[in-house]
């Protein structure tokens, strides 16, 4: 006894927090937001101890976006399902608050709007060349280049190009017109207002196929406007780069706007589709 009246009352304190925090715990875990490494004992305890209801608290991140987490019996795959025969009348249950909403894929009726929705609303792209570079023969070279299907208040699906000898692409164009353009959703506003990542399949993104050519001159006059309607400064570019007039003649239509999947869209769905909002 009096060797314990000479105890000071913190290490009781410390004592008493160690043995709560070892204690077998009962529904939860306690996870700390430093990495370290997980031997085979301390995984067969986070099995054990982890159940459905605590599982989405220990992949929370406390330092991302993510900051508020909910049970798996907030997320249930059958949430969307009709309510059984005589629950008509019953009321449904409260949503979770705070639960993060996203756009569901609305049919496929809807995909062409979209696709033609994204090659207007795009002020640039990605194309895809096949390289004739000597160093890299055959191999993909892609290059990002501003883009208009046409005017703001005229969209017709087929992107117009200005470009300039000179640029790598062309010459690879110039010995195999075959093109890939990727349009992604990312350059508008619902994925940054969102925080999507324009990897997310809920961030739409426009693949479209076909073969470069050189616009003729009955188009040139409507190549111009369409061009520098949206991209003004291209008319002060210097002349010397020889510029001049391409589009995209579109073969292959490819969507991923949900997921599931990439939609496969015929080119007469396309070209009588109206721009529609993704």
């Amino acid at each position: 006894m009096s060797g314990r009246r000479g105890q000071r009352p913190g290490h009781c304190l410390c004592w008493l927090l160690c043995c709560v925090l070892l204690s077998p715990a009962t529904g939860y875990v306690i996870v700390s937001s430093v990495s370290w490494a997980v031997t085979n004992e301390v995984d067969e305890e986070l099995d054990s101890a982890s159940t459905e209801e605590t599982l989405p608290t220990m992949l929370e991140d406390s330092g991302s976006i993510w900051q508020r987490s909910f049970p798996a019996s907030a997320h249930k795959e059958d949430a969307h399902l009709p309510p059984p025969v005589g629950a008509a009348g019953a009321r449904p249950p409260p949503e979770p608050p705070g639960m993060f909403s996203y756009r569901r894929e609305s049919g496929a009726r809807l995909r062409p709007g979209t696709a033609r929705f994204l090659a207007h609303a795009s002020a640039w792209g990605c194309l895809a060349t096949v390289s004739a570079h000597e160093k890299m023969p055959g191999l993909p070279f892609g290059n990002c280049l501003p883009i208009s299907d046409g005017p703001f208040n005229n969209s017709t699906g087929i992107p117009f190009f200005y470009v300039t000898p000179k640029d790598p692409v062309v010459v690879d164009l110039m010995k195999n017109p075959m093109a890939s353009l990727l349009l992604p959703e990312s350059e508008g506003e619902f994925c940054r207002k969102n925080i999507v990542d324009p990897e997310d399949p809920r961030c739409a993104r426009l693949t479209l196929t076909g073969q470069m050519v050189a616009v003729s001159p009955e188009e040139v006059e409507f190549a111009k406007q369409a061009m520098f309607s949206r991209h003004p400064v291209m008319r002060k570019w210097p002349r010397q780069y020889e510029w001049f007039f391409m589009k995209l003649k579109i073969e292959h239509i490819w969507l991923q706007k949900w997921y599931g999947g990439v939609a496969d869209i015929s080119q007469e769905e396309y070209f009588k589709a109206t721009p529609r909002k993704a």
